[in-house]
């Protein structure tokens, strides 16, 4: 299996990787929506991202990643209590999964006629502690996009079949990409992800013809291609480890508080988790570049991100979401 694209060697894209380098150090965010072109390195970025994370400690053998033997499920049949460790896991969410290909199924007939419960685990349970991906998010179906909704908040993924009922942990960076061209997303999911890029194809030559140069140094040549960026994917490395360890000691002074609530009432966003999204933004980025305390600049660098998709329309007014946003950082925070 020939592996990933590394992170580091992905040309441009800027505001892409510092979304999901900020999802990487706070899962809490709630996951990145890109929208834009076609090829320009969105799926590339999300696997690319989650190999150069460290791997994750696992109980052998269990169907939802549980990290201890007391916390895989009841209905998982354990043979080992071995702990292993495994790559973060990267599940593709294919545009026609059925319901029970997501959830997991429930096997009826086993349960009534033995008294046993047998359940085959879905996507959510092989998501869990990791990334779930979803291209043409805009065009999944409703149904699925309910189910997402549910899981999403709660963190748990339920499935309840003819009086019988399954549960398991199903906690996981949503990772959502798309065209706008093709449909838009409706607002109760587009209100879970936590940032929002667009990204479009480069239009400078120099820098097509890097992109051009590096993918096919990796197709031909693909041990020396990995060698070369490996050094800067593990910098990366250490530096998202390095902040996750100083988010819980991150000031947040009161004006930071005060700001971000000025500028969400100032955008007209509904509800409060623009500001919590905004804040634990700031806050990742701070952490990530040492910063002992959150700062307007902090703010004013990923508010577009937090907030640009959780504006109302407004038919007056041409500008894009992101320009609005920007607008209004400059008003507000000078």
């Amino acid at each position: 299996m020939i592996a990933p694209f590394p992170f580091s060697a992905i040309v441009g894209q800027e505001a892409m990787k510092q979304a999901m380098v900020l999802t990487a150090i706070d899962p809490g965010i709630g996951g990145v929506l890109v929208f834009g072109d076609r090829g320009t390195g969105k799926s590339t970025a999300v696997r690319a991202l989650a190999a150069l994370l460290p791997p994750i400690l696992v109980v052998e053998g269990c169907p939802v990643n549980s990290a201890r033997l007391e916390d895989c499920p009841d209905w998982a049949e354990i043979g080992s209590t071995a702990i292993v460790s495994r790559p973060t896991p990267v599940i593709d969410l294919p545009l026609g999964a059925t319901e029970d290909r997501v959830v997991g199924a429930l096997d009826i007939e086993r349960a009534l006629t033995r008294g046993e419960k047998t359940f085959e685990p879905g996507l959510l349970a092989r998501a869990n502690r990791g990334y779930l991906y979803i291209d043409e998010v805009n065009l999944l179906e409703d149904h699925i996009v309910d189910l997402l909704l549910d899981v999403a908040q709660s963190g748990l993924n339920v499935v309840e079949r003819e009086g019988l009922s399954i549960r398991h942990a199903a906690r996981f960076v949503l990772v959502g990409s798309g065209n706008p061209e093709e449909g838009e997303l409706r607002p109760q999911l587009l209100d879970r992800f936590g940032l929002s890029v667009e990204v479009k194809s480069p239009q400078d030559i120099e820098t097509r013809i890097e992109v051009i140069r590096r993918r096919d140094a990796y197709e031909n040549d693909t041990e020396a291609f990995l060698t070369r960026w490996h050094a800067e994917d593990a910098v990366l490395r250490d530096r998202i480890l390095t902040a996750r360890s100083l988010l819980k000691a991150m000031q947040t002074p009161d004006e930071s508080l005060r700001d971000c609530a000025e500028l969400c009432i100032a955008l007209g966003s509904d509800g409060l988790r623009g500001e919590l999204t905004l804040l634990r933004t700031a806050r990742a980025l701070a952490a990530f570049e040492g910063s002992p305390a959150i700062t307007r600049d902090h703010l004013r660098r990923v508010a577009p991100a937090a907030l640009s998709h959780r504006l109302r329309r407004d038919p007056l007014d041409e500008a894009g979401s992101s320009v609005r946003v920007a607008r209004v950082v400059a008003e507000v925070l000078g």
